[in-house]
């Protein structure tokens, strides 16, 4: 299992965040919970930051419950998110990587085969009782008070104020949640530094189907992310996304951002190694481990709304269906089931099963088809017992149609988002990284990178960058480890002020440029379609109208642009290119942000 947690900074001197951290149950069969991932979006919102956590749960493990502890300086808001905006969010932002093929036509076609303190620790809960008792006289003085007790859809939610450290981890123990020693010493900074705690655990009636983002709403203006707690559970190089709803581009205040470097990018296995290449972009001197590269940032248009609400989703409707039979149909007329392009009925939202599991749970091995094909056999099949209308209705309405509303209401109100990624170790998760509205900086709204390779027919092939730089390729089916130990991994190491351009702290783009160029002395030169001439003829491949001499290469090309494509490759005019092929020294902007000094107890050789 793992949890995304989420910081926000009010108004008020003192800065207010949270943050947090996952274990597991308690009990005899608790199991360590190994952190994988974090995913926060963060809404920017005159005065106020919201901070909607997404809790990622992985079913191959056997725990069944589980909690985490945030440390606040303030009490805020809280309400259930929305599942499928952070699907829908993700899915379209993510950049990918490909090529398109160019071959001479030679009687044939080649064939190619600052503030450095947010983190918390929790654990989920056993079977027995909880033991509150929110009001009366005040606790005694090494015993946290409970300020709020209350429901946030799946989840028991309880703020801590005061105490001392053993205190709060006695009150943990004695309401089921897992303890870590080595979280004590985090605590107790937070606990000198004044902040609350919430402690959120999934109800004990719950099922780990049910579980949903939680969205924390405080007065402030500058979000920042937890790494420190969270370091207790998390696994080698966890994957870090932040996404921002604003007004305008997000960036840390005080990690540095980076480019990458395109040349380290495997194209022709469609970018392969990004993930690999982002963990050790991060790694150079200058950007020391704490850094993100802006994988998106433009318009929030590009969202899809597909899932968040469907036109017929209604919560009362379910409320006068007195029976599992009734519930079973509503569920199909209302759109929460359909069939999907392979012929498999699958739900339309991704709590809509957790829902059902509870409300209208039916035998071992009955078929799940029924849902589409004959709900009126699955409803008979389903437990009557367990049909509770106005608690269906309710967790409907609060978990699914409430929050499906809000992020619609988000993307309606909020014109530019940011995604942000990185990976971080355990050992590098000594600062946490703060973010602030960067208005003066450009759009970085390009999600698909495309390149070329070129084959020819004596033999040789080359490769084009989208920026127009020509690299010699060894063998066209490869892609070329350039100066190996010698290349970069970055080009640029910067720092993004809030205002004004960026401070360019590393830049490496010269250095980049002449190992390039040896390399293409060496092994070259590259060959270009663009370049050169067919006899002086207008050339071109059957059926494509011809092409002017010196124009862009004519033939078909069948562009590769993600995992398991193809690249079959076309035709054309062979025209040769020297070793000065088009384009420059730009770089393949994908930005990245970093600041302090990190130290990986993993060695990996370059190249």
């Amino acid at each position: 299992m793992a949890a995304g947690l989420a910081v926000m900074a009010p108004l008020a001197p003192r800065p207010a965040r949270a943050c947090g951290g996952t274990f597991c149950d308690s009990g005899p069969m608790s199991m360590p919970v190994e952190q994988t991932g974090e995913t926060i979006l963060f809404v920017i919102d005159e005065g106020f930051v919201e901070a909607h956590i997404q809790i990622q749960y992985d079913p191959q493990t056997n725990a069944e419950k589980f909690a985490w502890v945030v440390p606040v300086t303030a009490l805020p808001e809280f309400s259930v998110g929305s599942q499928q905006l952070f699907a829908n969010l993700l899915a379209t932002t993510v950049p990918s990587y490909g090529f398109s093929g160019w071959s001479e036509p030679c009687g044939g076609t080649f064939g190619d085969d600052g503030w450095d303190g947010c983190d918390g620790t929790g654990g989920g809960g056993d079977d027995g009782g909880i033991k509150l008792d929110v009001g009366g006289p005040p606790p005694p003085p090494d015993e946290p008070e409970v300020v709020l007790a209350t429901t946030v859809g799946a989840f028991e939610v309880f703020v801590l104020d005061g105490g001392t450290v053993q205190g709060v981890m006695q009150w943990l123990g004695d309401n089921g949640f897992a303890q870590d020693p080595a979280a004590e010493p985090i605590l107790a900074e937070y606990l000198a530094e004044g902040h609350l705690f919430v402690a959120f655990r999934l109800q004990q009636d719950a099922d780990v189907a049910e579980i949903h983002p939680i969205a924390l709403r405080y007065a402030g203006t500058e979000p920042c992310v937890p790494i420190r707690l969270t370091r207790i559970a998390a696994q080698e190089d966890m994957d870090i996304r932040a996404l921002f709803l604003a007004d305008s581009r997000v960036s840390s205040s005080n990690w540095r951002h980076v480019t990458l470097n395109p040349l380290k990018i495997d194209w022709l296995g469609l970018g392969v190694n990004y993930r690999d290449l982002v963990t050790l972009a991060v790694d150079e001197p200058g950007a020391n481990g704490h850094a993100f590269v802006t994988e998106y940032a433009g318009s929030s248009e590009i969202v899809s709304r597909e899932g968040l609400l469907g036109p017929l989703w209604s919560s009362p409707a379910f409320g006068m269906a007195p029976t599992s039979v009734e519930a079973a149909v509503l569920l199909l007329d209302q759109g929460f089931y359909d069939f999907d392009e392979m012929g498999d009925c699958v739900a339309q939202h991704p709590l809509i099963d957790g829902l059902v599991a509870t409300y209208l749970p039916v035998p071992p091995g009955t078929d799940l088809a029924l849902r589409c094909t004959d709900p009126i056999a699955y409803g008979n099949a389903a437990d009557p017992l367990a049909w509770d209308p106005a608690a269906f209705e309710a967790a409907l309405e609060e978990r699914i149609i409430v929050p499906g509303q809000h992020a619609n209401a988000l993307l309606d109100g909020f014109g530019y988002l940011t995604r942000l990624y990185t990976t971080l170790s355990p050992i590098e998760m000594t600062e946490d990284p703060m973010f602030h509205p960067t208005p003066d900086l450009p759009e970085q709204a390009t999600l698909t990178w495309q390149g070329q390779r070129n084959t020819f027919c004596d033999g040789s092939a080359s490769f084009e960058l989208p920026d127009g730089r020509l690299v010699a390729m060894l063998e066209p089916l490869s892609w070329p480890d350039i100066a190996p130990g010698q290349m970069p991994w970055v080009e640029t190491i910067e720092y993004l002020p809030a205002v004004g351009a960026p401070v360019v702290e590393v830049d490496n783009r010269d250095a980049i440029a002449a190992l390039l160029e040896a390399w293409n002395m060496q092994y070259g030169p590259p060959q270009s379609p663009f370049l050169g001439s067919c006899h002086g003829e207008t050339t071109g491949g059957p059926g494509d109208g011809g092409a002017t001499v010196g124009g862009p290469p004519t033939g078909t090309d069948t562009e590769s642009s993600g995992p398991g494509a193809n690249d079959d490759l076309g035709k054309g005019c062979g025209c040769r290119g020297g070793p000065n092929g088009p384009g420059g020294a730009g770089g393949l902007g994908l930005g990245l942000l970093l600041l302090g000094a990190r130290v990986r107890s993993r060695h990996r050789e370059q190249g």
